[in-house]
């Protein structure tokens, strides 16, 4: 099943830096920020807000579902012109959101789910480096650039990709390495691959049968006293876990999942919750202890929820709470480490975003383009339904005390806190002992404040 593709390098060194960045610090580096919580750090968002609270607000040419990746004072999204299959890729200033630099690679036109787009896939960023990825039918591009100038550093052509609904796994940045999910249809070549971060040449990779393309992006598991773990999901091979040096299979639950895996797991407090689904709705939601094989602990699943479960959208915690968002707008608030039910309402509209929490808050995209907020507590509660003028399938991010919210083709920047003043931003990549931290202001000028960690 594994094939080792170059020589396995030693875990101290692949390891040296990666530690997930505080939900709180400014770089939100990947979909749903630091390994893929979906927790964020904002004291000044407000409740409820109108189109004149935006710090700003833009439009991007075509349109795009993929969520925006921020690194100090930039921010990278994705859009597409679906006609002619044009992918662009842009670098926003966080302060105003002018570009500046954009880069536009053609594709080839192809079919695909409606609710789908070639810009699906959110970026990955580090202090060097952007991460693209798009699929059609003929090729599975990923693609590196400098994310200074948006200069092309590497390309990979990883081949074709079957999967009638299109393409959706997001890149993620373990070690020095890019893992991407590459589950397929049948007739597809399924894989599991790590890329070098610098040059783009395969680290590993990791051979998979093809029953359901997956849309669900990988995420971390650190054990306490245990290795790293990569996380993957599909429908062949359930909950998967691999080491992240080297590709060989830790452990699996390879029956686990009878669906299709389009939401990504999510790493709570030493648990893992995952889901499957089909059509425009989920089956079930499993809640998994994983194994830690150096301790002799083999994993288990400790219990599912089969009501109102999510497909394509992926939980959020306030640990031990756990909330469930599903597609069709029901969402259920339980407590984690037993899996009890606290409360279970409907909100209302269709979601393909994931929500995600800054502090005592949730917030999630509807469809629609409504934005809806509710208290993360054991009592249901609707804090505010805001209007955000546009139709989304995105996931908000947030960097800095600023939340930034992406529509079909338009992106806005919202909130922010003035601590401290700074003549001028850091170099690019610069991290300083106090982290400090750039954030937007609606005048247009930067200034900085100190992070604070999240607590977790």
């Amino acid at each position: 099943m594994r094939r080792i593709v170059l020589p396995v390098l030693l875990t101290s060194i692949l390891f040296g830096s990666t530690a997930p960045v505080a939900a709180g610090d400014q770089q939100w580096t990947r979909f749903r920020g630091p390994n893929g919580c979906g927790i964020g750090q904002a004291s000044h968002i407000p409740e409820t807000w109108t189109e004149s609270d935006y710090n700003w607000r833009i439009q991007l040419p075509g349109k795009g579902f993929s969520s925006p990746v921020i690194w100090d004072d930039r921010l990278y999204v994705t859009s597409t012109i679906e006609e002619s299959a044009t992918f662009i890729v842009f670098c926003l200033n966080t302060t105003d959101g002018s570009v500046r630099w954009k880069r536009q690679f053609q594709a080839k036109p192809h079919p695909k789910y409606k609710a789908n787009c070639d810009a699906c896939a959110t970026p990955a960023v580090d202090a060097e480096r952007l991460y693209v990825v798009w699929a059609t039918p003929d090729e599975h591009v990923v693609c590196a650039l400098d994310q200074r100038d948006g200069t092309e550093i590497w390309q990979r052509d990883l081949g074709p990709f079957v999967a009638e609904d299109g393409f959706g796994p997001s890149p993620v940045l373990v070690g020095d390495v890019v893992v991407l999910s590459n589950d397929q249809d049948p007739g597809g070549t399924s894989t599991i691959v790590a890329l070098d971060r610098k040059t783009g040449q395969t680290r590993w990779q990791v051979d998979r049968e093809s029953k359901k393309a997956t849309f669900s992006t990988p995420c971390l598991f650190e054990p306490e006293g245990g290795k790293p773990q990569v996380i993957v999901l599909s429908c062949a091979h359930g909950v998967t876990s691999l080491d992240p040096v080297s590709g060989a299979v830790n452990w699996a639950l390879d029956d686990v999942f009878e669906l299709r895996t389009t939401g990504s797991p999510l790493v709570a407090s030493g648990m893992i919750f995952a889901s499957n689904g089909g059509g425009t709705s989920g089956k079930y939601l499993v809640a998994v202890k994983p194994g830690i094989p150096e301790q002799g602990v083999a994993p288990e699943v400790l219990y599912r929820i089969d009501q109102a479960a999510p497909y394509v959208i992926t939980p959020v915690a306030k640990w031990p709470l756990v909330f469930i968002w599903s597609d069709r707008g029901i969402v259920t608030c339980i407590d984690g480490p037993s899996g009890r039910i606290h409360w279970r309402e409907r909100v209302g509209d269709k979601y393909l975003g994931s929500p995600i929490r800054i502090d005592d808050r949730i917030f999630c995209m509807a469809n629609s383009g409504e934005m809806v907020v509710l208290a993360a507590t054991d009592e249901f509660r609707v804090l505010a339904r805001i209007d955000l003028g546009e139709p989304s399938h995105s996931t908000p991010s947030v960097s800095d005390g600023v939340m930034y919210l992406r529509t079909y083709s338009h992106v806005m920047s919202l909130g922010g806190s003035v601590t401290s003043a700074c003549s001028s931003p850091p170099p690019l990549g610069s991290v300083s002992p106090e982290r400090r931290q750039w954030t937007s202001r609606r005048d247009g000028r930067s200034t900085c404040a100190e992070s604070h960690p999240c607590g977790r």
